[in-house]
């Protein structure tokens, strides 16, 4: 049953990651409970309660930047309310066009709110583009987040 349960613990993780790039997935929260499932396996001696602590820190934090990156983009460009609107909508509708929609309707999205709201092309273009660049550099923190709760827990395993 064990060996069951390490495999379960390994698919979790796997698409864990892979869930930090593709929003469909709550990736953070599968690593960590790929994460919490392993410990308890080995009855928290390898991975401590103290790691899974540390790791569902970095599970929160992972989790924040999700909501956080693309709304501070937008922000930092001065962006309207319909702008972030129209960023959240696209990220959404991006989940289900494909990588390119992954990675460009929330540009367009909040371009679009941008210039409904004060109709404004090149400005709406700087909102998109910031927008654009937040959830990038959040993607970016995810991932990082990720890994580094992986790696802990991966060290905690080998370690000891």
């Amino acid at each position: 049953m064990d060996i069951l349960l390490w495999i379960l613990v390994v698919v979790l993780i796997a698409v864990g990651v892979a869930g930090t790039v593709l929003p469909a997935l709550p990736g953070s929260v599968l690593v960590f409970g790929g994460i919490l499932l392993g410990a308890w396996i080995d009855n928290f001696e390898r991975v401590s309660i103290t790691i899974v602590v540390i790791c569902g820190v970095l599970t929160l934090l992972a989790w924040a930047t999700d909501y956080v990156a693309a709304m501070l983009g937008a922000k930092r460009a001065g962006a309207s309310r319909l702008a972030v609107l129209g960023a959240a909508i696209g990220t959404v509708l991006g989940v289900f066009t494909g990588l390119l929609g992954l990675v460009f309707m929330p540009l367009a999205g909040a371009a679009i709110g941008e210039l409904i709201a004060v109709r404004n092309a090149s400005r709406a273009a700087k909102v998109g583009v910031s927008t654009w660049i937040g959830l990038l550099l959040g993607t970016l923190a995810k991932v990082v987040l990720t890994f580094m709760m992986v790696g802990f827990f991966v060290a905690a395993l080998l370690i000891r």
